[in-house]
């Protein structure tokens, strides 16, 4: 399919989404680190009428797991941890010794540690990363550390503490500067919930205690931590999302070889028995096509971000509804821009 078919497809695409009401936000395609398709539809505030640009500042959910994740590589890549080292090792004062000194950075990594998760309690007191870690330190681990994978928020918080024990710096400070300022992210960031945000989107949820509501679209705001952490919550753009595929792929974050252990988790350094998926990315084929990205989502959060290589596309959509919004159109894309 050619280029001009895609973006005719795919306008065609998000006006019958916004008719439909099923999606609000923003779609960015690029091809070889170039938007060829670029479009914002629905509104960042339904009380003012704000409508959604490709600048509007969209909640990641986990997504910011990836900027984790490189944030590690490139502490690894400076020799100041090993992906087989323990919390312990570089937390000593880690409140759960038992745990501490059995699991792995890699561990954390790739949700196999045992570490349960967090978000079931209220967060809207948790402005540090240090206010997280009371809400899970004490639980007992859900399985021995290698044993399975379930997903875990935890584990990405204990990352960001090892990250700014290393740095010296907060874990928002060390994003900011090292992964951010060189890629040229200037509309990505952690908020506080009350603070006020130029063109930042609010999110719409129909999600109660028991699923789906019905009615209208209420905004998430209960839901929200006291501020976006190193396991999710940060904003950004499409446009900054894309700078963040094109530094990745320049290696302007990352030598070679630790860009590439990011995405495979591992590669020569992986553990044995170490299991698939990457390091604070998800990777897998389509039509033959390696694809890496991430995503994610919560009441009023949905978001998508994929390059495909040896395609030369790299695909961004946010979107301030619940999932599935952004996965709907993304996967809509994905089929076009792996279409032989």
């Amino acid at each position: 399919m050619s280029d001009n078919e895609i973006t005719k497809q795919l306008e065609a695409l998000v006006e019958k989404a916004a008719t439909e009401d099923s999606f609000s936000g923003a779609v960015l395609v690029a091809k070889d680190g170039k938007a060829i398709f670029e479009r914002a539809i629905g509104f960042a505030n339904n009380d003012t009428k704000l409508q959604n640009k490709t600048t509007t500042r969209f909640n990641l959910g986990s997504i910011n797991k990836s900027f984790t994740s490189v944030a590690i590589a490139q502490l690894a890549q400076q020799g100041k941890l090993a992906y087989t080292d323990t919390i312990a090792k570089h937390l000593p004062d880690y409140p759960n010794k038992g745990v501490a000194e059995k699991v792995t950075i890699h561990q954390l990594l790739t949700h196999t540690s045992g570490l349960g998760d967090y978000l079931t309690r209220d967060l809207a007191a948790a402005k540090t990363l240090r206010d997280l870690l009371p809400l899970f330190v004490n639980q007992p681990l859900l399985f021995e550390p290698g044993q399975k994978q379930q997903y875990s928020n935890s584990g990405y918080v204990v990352l960001g503490l090892i990250i700014e024990k290393l740095s010296g710096r907060s874990y928002y400070d060390y994003v900011k500067e090292n992964i951010f300022k060189p890629a040229g992210m200037t509309r990505t960031d952690s908020f506080e919930r009350d603070q006020k945000v130029a063109d930042l989107a609010v999110g719409y949820t129909s999600m109660g205690p028991e699923g789906p509501q019905p009615g209208p679209r209420r905004p998430n705001t209960v839901t929200l931590a006291g501020k976006g952490s190193s396991a999710g919550g940060g904003y950004s753009t499409v446009e900054d999302m894309l700078k963040f595929a094109n530094a990745l792929n320049a290696n302007k974050l990352l030598t070679p070889e630790f860009t590439e252990i990011v995405f495979s988790g591992g590669g020569a350094q992986r553990p044995p028995g170490a299991g698939r998926g990457g390091y604070g990315f998800m990777q897998n084929q389509a039509n033959g096509i390696r694809v890496v990205g991430n995503g994610g989502g919560g009441p009023g959060v949905n978001a998508m971000f994929r390059i495909y290589f040896g395609r030369g596309y790299t695909v961004i959509v946010l979107s301030n509804y619940d999932p599935p919004s952004a996965e709907r159109i993304a996967g809509k894309i994905n089929e076009m821009v792996t279409a032989n």
